[in-house]
């Protein structure tokens, strides 16, 4: 499937193996492309679906940059990169933001494309906060977790979060691997980035270079804009 204004990957019937990953990407940086990357590898996706939110559930209320630059910084930066795809499967409608829940997102993308096997990239410090998102029981049985984790994380800790009725049995012994019931969570340990959102808003509300923290062509975009000023 692909979402409204997103190329295509693959075609309607054959089965594919993606990943949604998704966040408010304000602004995207080279941190997410480093970690999609890194998912692109070791799992084969045919494609990584970037998914700006409209207004997650789980931020501060810090006003979002408006979604139509946020998705342009997206789609600026999934440009040069082959299955990396500009989403608007959370984009607002109407007036009013909309709140978004991934068990929605994930569930949407099933149903158009239910023959895909499908992944959720998120960090480790989001993913320790799964119990307190919407159904989460439900979504660890909808899709496997890439957890891009930081460095010296243990594995052990996202058990912590795991409901013990959902654990299931394996007989290969993988440090890197949790396996549950109908999926399974795989933390991502072959990158590690230091570049957070915040520090570029920082830096551009100083008037300081943001130069190699972002994709060139979202550096190009955010300066003609004047954005975080």
């Amino acid at each position: 499937m692909t979402s409204p204004g997103a190329q295509k990957v693959g075609g309607a019937g054959q089965r594919r193996t993606v990943a949604l990953f998704g966040g408010t990407f304000d602004p995207l940086h080279t941190g997410h492309i480093a970690v999609a990357q890194a998912a692109q590898r070791r799992f084969h996706l045919d494609g990584i679906y970037f998914i700006p939110s409209s207004r997650p559930p789980h931020k501060s209320q810090r006003e979002l940059t408006p979604f139509i630059h946020r998705y342009a910084m997206v789609a600026l930066g999934c440009a040069e990169h082959a299955g990396f795809i500009p989403s608007l499967a959370e984009a607002p409608t109407g007036s009013a933001p909309h709140i978004f829940y991934t068990i929605d997102t994930v569930k949407k993308f099933h149903r158009e494309r239910p023959n895909d096997r499908l992944y959720f990239i998120v960090g480790a410090d989001q993913f320790l906060e799964l119990p307190t998102w919407k159904n989460y029981e439900s979504l660890l049985d909808a899709c496997d977790f890439i957890i891009a984790s930081r460095p010296g994380f243990r594995l052990d800790a996202l058990r912590l979060v795991i409901p013990p009725e959902k654990l299931g049995r394996s007989t290969v012994n993988d440090p890197h691997k949790i396996v549950l019931r109908k999926t399974s969570v795989h933390l991502l340990t072959t990158v590690a980035s230091h570049v957070s959102s915040t520090e570029i808003r920082e830096r551009l509300e100083k008037k300081q270079s943001i130069h190699g923290l972002v994709p060139a062509r979202v550096e190009e975009y955010i300066l003609r804009q004047a954005l975080y000023r």
